[in-house]
């Protein structure tokens, strides 16, 4: 399985961000979530984020831990996803999206800085 990866790092925490967009990615499979994250072995990472299509909001964050489950909402993570979302046309400089937790709002200062309400 080849996949594109990108690498973001917020505030001391490094995540591997996948576009998810079409859905290709196992997101049931723990032991691949875990390689990838593992810093020996794989890309290494705090966690794996997908950013995925969602109907009500801009997009969807799915956020696994290291140990490649699904956990709740990182901040971290959510501020390198809103990055990625923009690098990726997803957005402009503002969004709305979910995650485990609920609906999140962000804006782009300007790059490399981000408002969440």
């Amino acid at each position: 399985m080849q996949v594109e990866f990108y690498k973001y790092e917020g505030t001391g925490n490094d995540f591997v961000m996948i576009d998810n967009r079409s859905n290709f990615f196992p997101k049931e499979n723990v032991s691949l979530i875990a390689h990838l994250c593992d810093r020996r072995f794989g890309i290494g990472g705090d966690g794996l984020i997908l950013l995925e299509n969602d109907s009500e909001t801009d997009f969807r964050m799915v956020y696994y831990n290291s140990d490649g489950n699904q956990s709740s909402m990182c901040g971290n993570g959510g501020r390198c996803l809103v990055a990625f979302a923009k690098r990726l046309n997803v957005i402009s400089d503002s969004c709305i999206f979910i995650a485990t937790d609920g609906l999140h709002h962000a804006t782009v200062a300007e790059m490399g800085k981000f408002l969440f309400k």
